[in-house]
């Protein structure tokens, strides 16, 4: 009789505090932002929100760096990895998800965002060379029928008025510009630099290049005066940016770019209850049939990948404060 294989430790590194609580926070406060980004959107150009948005997370991310006293230096490499970062991150995918938002309820784009876990296993197979198992796809599949019956659902609503199909457009966009940022910081290059240092860079690169397609595509700025704008402005810039992108892209790291991303199911469920209270979603047995589909469908490939092992010669990871 053949013993059976020895538990891998790595298979249950979600369990540990130092992975599991960063994990549910940025799941929570990202569940929440995609509500907010639909005031963002009312009224005001998405280039313009997502600009304004990364004006005061830049300079927060900055302040961060000095209180935790890393450095400012990160070389020409490290700059070129933060211009890419910044392009592809706080750039194009925060317009084109700003823009989903225009044609999508809120709590559909967050689902349809749970679809990063595949695109960042692909990246991270493709350029990485992590692996991608079987019982992954199986529960992707899964997933992405799931997602179709919300889909399916939410087209014969069509409760914004706006094109189902441009927003699935715009929303695939945001996931792939996303999950190339994800994947691209884990190389060696980036796992050899602080990651409030990166980060802190690729913001500013990713906001002047904000600043300079709001100006291009929408012209002049026209500054909201509600309360509620600029509350979420605060809400967006330090919570859903400076507090969590530097716990997200730390995860990424320790247990690789496919594995971080299912923090979206903590996702799903928060913008999902707040889609419902809000915006006035309605449920049938088809749209709780196709949630639940699509959270079984992570489940399955949260359990089908081990974490990755770091390559050799690797910088040691810094938790962050």
């Amino acid at each position: 009789m053949t013993a059976a294989a020895p538990a891998n430790p790595a298979d249950h590194a979600l369990l540990r505090p130092r992975i599991v609580l960063p994990f549910l926070l940025t799941g929570i406060i990202w569940g929440s932002t995609w509500w907010v980004i639909t005031d963002q959107i009312d009224g005001v150009a998405p280039s313009w929100s997502v600009a304004i948005r990364f004006a005061v997370a830049t300079p927060a991310m900055f302040l961060l760096l000095l209180a935790m006293r890393k450095t400012l230096r990160i070389g020409r490499a490290g700059h070129w990895l933060a211009l890419a970062i910044g392009v592809t991150q706080f750039c194009g995918n925060f317009n084109f998800v700003y823009r989903a938002e225009l044609h999508l309820t809120s709590g559909i784009v967050a689902v349809l965002f749970t679809m990063l876990i595949v695109s960042n296993a692909v990246f991270g197979w493709w350029l990485l060379g992590q692996r991608i198992t079987r019982n992954f796809v199986a529960g992707t599949l899964v997933a992405l029928c799931g997602i179709a019956l919300l889909l399916w659902h939410e087209a014969g609503l069509n409760p914004l008025g706006g094109s189902i199909g441009l927003g699935i457009f715009w929303a695939v966009l945001g996931i792939l510009c996303a999950s190339i940022a994800n994947v691209v910081q884990a190389n060696p290059t980036g796992r050899s630099l602080p990651m409030v240092s990166l980060l802190a860079w690729a913001m500013l690169y990713g906001t002047i290049a904000d600043f300079a397609l709001a100006w291009w595509t929408a012209g002049p700025p026209v500054l909201p005066d509600r309360p509620s704008f600029w509350l979420g402005i605060g809400w967006l810039a330090l919570a859903g940016s400076v507090v969590t992108f530097p716990l997200h892209y730390t995860l990424v790291r320790q247990i690789g770019a496919g594995r971080a991303a299912y923090n979206g199911i903590v996702t799903v469920i928060v913008a999902m209850l707040l889609s419902t209270l809000f915006e006035d979603y309605r449920w049938t047995a088809w749209t709780a049939l196709g949630a639940g589909l699509s959270l079984c469908g992570l489940v399955i490939a949260l359990r089908a990948r081990s974490v990755p092992t770091p390559p050799l010669g690797s910088a040691t990871l810094e938790k962050p404060a």
